[in-house]
Protein backbone atom coordinates (compact mmCIF):
# COMPACT_ATOMS: atom_id res chain seq x y z
CA UNK A 1 0.00 0.00 0.00
CA UNK A 2 0.96 3.66 -0.46
CA UNK A 3 3.49 4.79 2.14
CA UNK A 4 4.01 1.27 3.48
CA UNK A 5 7.75 1.19 2.79
CA UNK A 6 7.81 -0.79 -0.46
CA UNK A 7 10.64 1.23 -1.95
CA UNK A 8 12.86 0.78 1.11
CA UNK A 9 12.21 -2.94 1.00
CA UNK A 10 12.85 -3.08 -2.75
CA UNK A 11 16.23 -1.42 -2.29
CA UNK A 12 17.20 -3.67 0.61
CA UNK A 13 15.99 -6.80 -1.17
CA UNK A 14 18.11 -6.00 -4.22
CA UNK A 15 21.15 -5.49 -1.98
CA UNK A 16 20.46 -8.75 -0.14
CA UNK A 17 20.12 -10.68 -3.38
CA UNK A 18 23.36 -9.23 -4.70
CA UNK A 19 25.13 -11.13 -1.91
CA UNK A 20 23.92 -14.45 -3.33
CA UNK A 21 23.63 -13.77 -7.06
CA UNK A 22 25.96 -12.06 -9.53
CA UNK A 23 23.27 -10.44 -11.69
CA UNK A 24 20.58 -8.45 -9.90
CA UNK A 25 18.29 -5.74 -11.30
CA UNK A 26 15.88 -3.35 -9.62
CA UNK A 27 13.09 -2.06 -11.85
CA UNK A 28 11.37 1.13 -10.75
CA UNK A 29 7.83 1.16 -12.17
CA UNK A 30 6.34 3.28 -9.38
CA UNK A 31 4.34 5.96 -11.20
CA UNK A 32 2.41 6.92 -8.06
CA UNK A 33 4.86 8.60 -5.70
CA UNK A 34 7.11 11.36 -7.07
CA UNK A 35 8.86 11.70 -3.68
CA UNK A 36 10.13 8.29 -2.63
CA UNK A 37 11.49 6.38 -5.61
CA UNK A 38 14.18 3.73 -5.83
CA UNK A 39 15.60 5.50 -8.89
CA UNK A 40 16.91 8.20 -6.52
CA UNK A 41 19.47 5.65 -5.28
CA UNK A 42 20.65 4.79 -8.78
CA UNK A 43 24.27 5.83 -8.21
CA UNK A 44 24.54 3.80 -5.00
CA UNK A 45 23.06 0.70 -6.63
CA UNK A 46 25.26 0.95 -9.67
CA UNK A 47 28.32 1.17 -7.42
CA UNK A 48 27.19 -2.20 -6.06
CA UNK A 49 26.83 -3.53 -9.62
CA UNK A 50 23.05 -3.70 -9.30
CA UNK A 51 21.32 -2.77 -12.55
CA UNK A 52 18.83 0.07 -12.05
CA UNK A 53 16.07 -0.16 -14.64
CA UNK A 54 14.34 3.19 -14.82
CA UNK A 55 13.38 6.03 -17.12
CA UNK A 56 15.99 7.96 -19.14
CA UNK A 57 18.01 10.57 -17.25
CA UNK A 58 16.01 13.50 -18.62
CA UNK A 59 12.81 12.04 -17.13
CA UNK A 60 14.28 10.91 -13.79
CA UNK A 61 12.36 13.47 -11.73
CA UNK A 62 9.35 13.92 -13.98
CA UNK A 63 5.96 12.98 -12.58
CA UNK A 64 5.05 11.01 -15.70
CA UNK A 65 3.65 7.47 -16.11
CA UNK A 66 6.64 6.13 -18.03
CA UNK A 67 7.48 2.43 -17.92
CA UNK A 68 10.92 1.57 -19.34
CA UNK A 69 10.46 -0.95 -22.17
CA UNK A 70 13.45 -2.99 -21.01
CA UNK A 71 11.65 -4.01 -17.79
CA UNK A 72 10.10 -6.97 -19.59
CA UNK A 73 13.51 -8.04 -20.83
CA UNK A 74 14.99 -8.16 -17.34
CA UNK A 75 11.97 -10.06 -16.01
CA UNK A 76 12.47 -12.64 -18.76
CA UNK A 77 16.25 -12.85 -18.46
CA UNK A 78 17.12 -16.02 -16.47
CA UNK A 79 20.57 -14.64 -15.61
CA UNK A 80 19.02 -11.88 -13.50
CA UNK A 81 17.11 -11.82 -10.25
CA UNK A 82 14.85 -8.82 -10.81
CA UNK A 83 13.13 -6.87 -8.04
CA UNK A 84 10.18 -4.73 -9.15
CA UNK A 85 9.23 -1.63 -7.15
CA UNK A 86 5.52 -1.03 -7.80
CA UNK A 87 3.25 1.89 -6.87
CA UNK A 88 1.14 1.28 -3.80
CA UNK A 89 -2.46 1.56 -4.98
CA UNK A 90 -4.76 0.17 -7.68
CA UNK A 91 -3.17 2.38 -10.34
CA UNK A 92 0.26 1.08 -9.39
CA UNK A 93 -1.00 -2.49 -9.52
CA UNK A 94 -2.50 -1.86 -12.96
CA UNK A 95 1.00 -1.01 -14.18
CA UNK A 96 2.20 -4.35 -12.84
CA UNK A 97 -0.70 -6.00 -14.64
CA UNK A 98 0.53 -4.55 -17.91
CA UNK A 99 3.60 -6.78 -17.52
CA UNK A 100 1.53 -9.91 -17.01
CA UNK A 101 2.72 -11.57 -20.23
CA UNK A 102 6.29 -11.43 -18.92
CA UNK A 103 5.55 -12.18 -15.28
CA UNK A 104 3.41 -15.25 -15.94
CA UNK A 105 6.31 -16.95 -17.74
CA UNK A 106 8.81 -16.80 -14.89
CA UNK A 107 9.10 -18.02 -11.32
CA UNK A 108 8.16 -15.15 -9.02
CA UNK A 109 7.01 -14.12 -5.56
CA UNK A 110 4.68 -11.18 -4.97
CA UNK A 111 4.98 -9.43 -1.60
CA UNK A 112 2.27 -7.18 -0.15
CA UNK A 113 3.90 -4.72 2.27
CA UNK A 114 1.86 -3.37 5.18
CA UNK A 115 2.46 -0.61 7.70
CA UNK A 116 -0.51 -0.58 10.07
CA UNK A 117 0.25 3.02 11.00
CA UNK A 118 -0.51 4.30 7.52
CA UNK A 119 -4.01 5.39 6.39
CA UNK A 120 -6.32 2.65 5.06
CA UNK A 121 -4.13 -0.09 6.56
CA UNK A 122 -4.96 0.19 10.24
CA UNK A 123 -7.45 -2.68 10.55
CA UNK A 124 -7.70 -6.26 9.34
CA UNK A 125 -10.72 -5.33 7.24
CA UNK A 126 -8.93 -2.46 5.50
CA UNK A 127 -5.87 -4.57 4.76
CA UNK A 128 -7.92 -7.45 3.33
CA UNK A 129 -9.94 -5.02 1.21
CA UNK A 130 -6.71 -3.58 -0.19
CA UNK A 131 -5.31 -7.03 -0.91
CA UNK A 132 -8.43 -7.84 -2.92
CA UNK A 133 -8.44 -4.56 -4.86
CA UNK A 134 -4.76 -4.65 -5.71
CA UNK A 135 -4.82 -8.32 -6.69
CA UNK A 136 -7.67 -7.63 -9.09
CA UNK A 137 -6.10 -4.46 -10.52
CA UNK A 138 -2.75 -6.18 -11.01
CA UNK A 139 -4.28 -9.45 -12.20
CA UNK A 140 -1.88 -11.20 -9.90
CA UNK A 141 -1.90 -13.38 -6.79
CA UNK A 142 -0.32 -12.09 -3.59
CA UNK A 143 2.09 -14.76 -2.37
CA UNK A 144 3.32 -13.22 0.89
CA UNK A 145 2.55 -10.46 3.36
CA UNK A 146 5.29 -8.34 4.93
CA UNK A 147 5.00 -6.51 8.22
CA UNK A 148 6.76 -3.15 7.90
CA UNK A 149 4.85 -1.42 10.70
CA UNK A 150 6.72 1.62 12.00
CA UNK A 151 6.38 5.28 12.90
CA UNK A 152 9.74 6.39 11.58
CA UNK A 153 12.36 7.33 14.14
CA UNK A 154 9.75 7.06 16.92
CA UNK A 155 9.22 3.33 16.36
CA UNK A 156 9.10 1.20 19.51
CA UNK A 157 9.04 -2.55 20.12
CA UNK A 158 5.29 -2.52 20.76
CA UNK A 159 4.61 -0.76 17.44
CA UNK A 160 6.31 -3.53 15.49
CA UNK A 161 4.64 -6.21 17.61
CA UNK A 162 1.21 -4.68 17.03
CA UNK A 163 1.74 -4.83 13.27
CA UNK A 164 2.84 -8.43 13.56
CA UNK A 165 -0.28 -9.37 15.50
CA UNK A 166 -2.65 -7.68 13.05
CA UNK A 167 -0.92 -9.16 10.01
CA UNK A 168 -0.89 -12.63 11.58
CA UNK A 169 -4.67 -12.40 11.89
CA UNK A 170 -4.94 -11.22 8.29
CA UNK A 171 -2.83 -14.20 7.27
CA UNK A 172 -5.18 -16.58 9.06
CA UNK A 173 -8.19 -14.98 7.36
CA UNK A 174 -6.70 -14.95 3.85
CA UNK A 175 -4.39 -17.98 3.89
CA UNK A 176 -1.57 -15.74 2.71
CA UNK A 177 1.57 -16.38 4.80
CA UNK A 178 3.55 -13.56 6.42
CA UNK A 179 7.09 -13.80 5.06
CA UNK A 180 8.82 -11.63 7.65
CA UNK A 181 8.87 -8.46 9.71
CA UNK A 182 11.19 -5.76 8.41
CA UNK A 183 12.97 -3.72 11.06
CA UNK A 184 15.34 -0.77 10.91
CA UNK A 185 18.92 -1.99 11.32
CA UNK A 186 19.28 0.13 14.46
CA UNK A 187 16.33 -1.46 16.27
CA UNK A 188 16.66 -4.62 18.33
CA UNK A 189 13.55 -6.70 17.78
CA UNK A 190 12.64 -10.33 18.10
CA UNK A 191 9.08 -11.49 17.56
CA UNK A 192 7.29 -14.58 16.31
CA UNK A 193 8.14 -13.92 12.66
CA UNK A 194 11.51 -13.95 10.90
CA UNK A 195 13.18 -10.51 10.98
CA UNK A 196 14.71 -8.75 7.98
CA UNK A 197 16.97 -5.88 9.07
CA UNK A 198 16.92 -3.00 6.59
CA UNK A 199 18.91 0.14 5.97
CA UNK A 200 16.84 3.31 5.62
CA UNK A 201 17.70 5.23 2.47
CA UNK A 202 14.82 7.64 2.11
CA UNK A 203 13.92 10.66 4.20
CA UNK A 204 10.71 11.01 6.18
CA UNK A 205 9.70 7.42 5.54
CA UNK A 206 7.28 5.37 7.59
Amino acid sequence: MFGSGKTELSLNTAIFLKNIRSHVALADIDIISPYFRSRDERSFLEEMKIKMVTVPERYMHADLPIIPPEVGGYISNPEFLTVIDVGGNEDGATVLGSLKNFIDKVKKSVFFVVNVFRPFSTTKEEIISNITKISMAGRIKIDYLVNNSNVGSETKFDDIKMGEEILTEVSEMTNIPVAFTSVDENIDYEGKLPVFKIKRFLKNNW
